[in-house]
């Protein structure tokens, strides 16, 4: 029987490459994400280049009853097993200050990072429980164990996922359900694009003067953290690149 695995926030970056590797190794998958038109051609790619099985969901993760709706719509012929949940679902908006935070920013991070995780989770859990088995993987950051300068509600976001990792381990090891936090540091994909509003020029300097990580080396991760033997749960996986000791401290030069 194959296995199948969930992946939220599917369109672009860790998702996507997330999606393509356990694709080619034979898994099954269920991928969401809000751009309609991405998920139909990643899964066309997806079926035409691996043969796999593959439903998409398209929806805005911050909406309780539209995640509900969709988890609801789950063609359980196909998909008789949930075995992975990759909470991959989230994103920094702005960069600044405190004092000077934008409000709206603060409410789309929270409602994504930390609603929106909780949103897939709690309608995903029960599948598993029935089950006997599966394994949630939370993707955090860095910026989960460490913060920066103008970070302050990003990072917030990204310690609350830490926190809920831990809970979740305990709630649900009687049921037989890993959960593992991956906690990715500076890694090249539409984040700082998303952050600074779609300044380019902004986004890219981000990454000046260094060779930071790329999707293709977290879902490597994802994938590691999830095909260990049934008996072994990695709890906490902090990746980074090698010139980036923590969240805060990085040395520029490219290698």
């Amino acid at each position: 029987m194959q296995r199948t695995v969930l992946i939220t926030g599917a369109t672009s970056g860790i998702g996507k490459s997330t999606a393509i590797l356990f694709a080619s190794n034979g898994f099954q998958l269920i991928l969401t994400g809000r751009r309609s038109e991405r998920l139909a051609e990643l899964k066309t790619e997806l079926e035409k280049t691996y043969q796999s099985i593959v439903q998409t969901l398209c929806f805005d993760i911050t909406d309780l009853s539209a995640v509900q709706k969709a988890f609801a719509s789950i063609d359980t012929k196909k998909f008789t097993t949930i075995d992975i949940l990759v909470n991959n679902a989230g994103l920094a908006a702005g960069f600044g200050s405190i004092d000077n935070g934008n409000y709206d920013d603060w409410n789309v991070m929270i409602d994504t990072n930390v609603k929106g995780l909780l949103h897939a989770s709690r309608e995903i859990i029960p599948f598993m429980k029935t089950q006997g088995f599966g394994h949630i993987v939370n993707i955090s950051s860095t910026a989960g164990k460490d913060v920066y300068v103008n970070g302050n509600v990003y990072c917030a976001t990204k310690h609350a996922v830490d926190a809920l990792t831990k809970s979740m381990r305990i709630d649900l090891l009687p049921y037989g359900i890993k959960v593992t936090s991956v906690n990715p540091g500076a890694c090249e994909t539409e984040f700082s694009l998303v952050r600074f509003k779609g300044d380019e020029q902004k986004a890219k300097a981000v990454y000046d003067g260094f060779t930071p990580l790329t999707p293709e080396d977290v879902a490597a991760s994802i994938y590691y953290v999830c095909t260990l033997p049934k008996h072994v749960c990695i709890n906490d996986l902090t990746i980074t690149c090698l010139t980036q000791a923590n969240a805060h401290y990085n040395i520029k030069k490219t290698v």
